[in-house]
């Protein structure tokens, strides 16, 4: 059985609070608005962990609908949890918005002391030995900076894993060690930073790593880029960030090729390239680092002659 009928197999599950939990030296923050749909899952994903974090902050991004009762709820019952209201900004900010939620929340950080931190969406679930098996990840290596389980979602009746290369941890439950985080800056307040981060990583000797592991798959309950508007805006958006990332235009047009083949088929992959190139032509910012760009244009570029020429370091 390969490792995608093995998440076909393991669907999500309930599992009970945890009884007495192993305590990390972890802080995890959630940026949340208008989640109530999925954030009980998250939330009973969270409690029923074997390894439980010091303190776990939900920033409540100006919900309007029954988010900021759930973790109200919740965090009566379990005092590691705690909700850190935001001023609403009236809308949903994608990308650089969750980084300054994520940032706000750092602020109200209780146990200075923490070792490790993580950035988790709201509309995600996982069994109870996902944080036991992260950890034991860094245990192995000292150079590891970041860590996740491969992620997938629900789709026609099966289960189908969403597309990154091993390397790219999963920015909805982005676990780093916090010296290495510290090290590259944090996050970019942009779309995206979700890629800038881990490529910041590798270039100051840092490894990340997205791993298959049966008991720690990630249950993504919508598709990637969906929670604004519609996934066809998602998609105009990703290639916005591709541009502000600073892909070279043949990888840009490869990313978007090889994203045709999820949904929605061909037009989302059509959409990425065209805004990517829009971008370009509009003469829209880019990330201020030409150091951060020259070396994933280089990285890109081996990247494509690897795949074409079947070529292996």
């Amino acid at each position: 059985m390969n490792a995608l009928q093995q998440a076909q197999a393991l669907q999500p599950v309930e599992a009970p609070p945890a009884d007495n939990p192993h305590i990390v030296p972890l802080v995890i923050i959630s940026p949340v608005r208008d989640e109530a749909k999925y954030l009980r899952l998250t939330m009973d994903s969270i409690v029923a962990q074997t390894y439980r974090p010091l303190e776990w902050i939900l920033v409540d991004d100006g919900s309007t609908d029954q988010t900021p009762d759930i973790v109200r709820e919740y965090a009566a019952k379990y005092p590691f949890i705690r909700l850190v209201p935001r001023q609403d900004r009236g809308f949903r900010k994608l990308g650089g918005g969750v980084v300054a939620a994520f940032n706000f929340g750092v602020e109200h950080i209780l146990n200075r002391d923490y070792q490790y931190i993580a950035k988790l969406d709201g509309d995600m679930s996982f069994g109870p030995r996902y944080l036991e098996h992260m950890f034991q990840k860094f245990d192995e290596d000292p150079k590891l900076a970041a860590v996740s389980g491969k992620v997938y979602r629900h789709e026609d009746g099966k289960y189908i894993e969403e597309s990154h290369i091993d390397e790219q941890v999963a920015g909805q439950f982005k676990l780093y060690r916090r010296d290495a985080f510290e090290d590259i800056g944090g996050f970019v307040q942009h779309l995206s930073w979700d890629g800038i981060d881990v490529h910041t990583a590798w270039m100051r000797g840092w490894k990340t790593f997205c791993y298959y592991d049966p008991q720690a798959w990630l249950w993504h309950h919508r598709i990637m880029g969906s929670s604004d508007k519609h996934i066809y805006e998602g998609r105009l958006r990703w290639g916005r960030g591709n541009w502000y990332m600073g892909y070279h235009p043949l990888y840009a047009i490869a990313t978007g090729i090889n994203r045709m083949r999820e949904k929605p088929f061909i037009i989302g992959g059509l959409l990425m390239i065209y805004s990517y190139f829009l971008s370009a032509l509009r003469g829209l910012p880019r990330y201020e680092n030409p150091e951060f760009r020259s070396y994933l244009r280089a990285w890109q570029m081996k990247r494509l002659k690897q795949h074409f020429l079947g070529k292996k370091d």
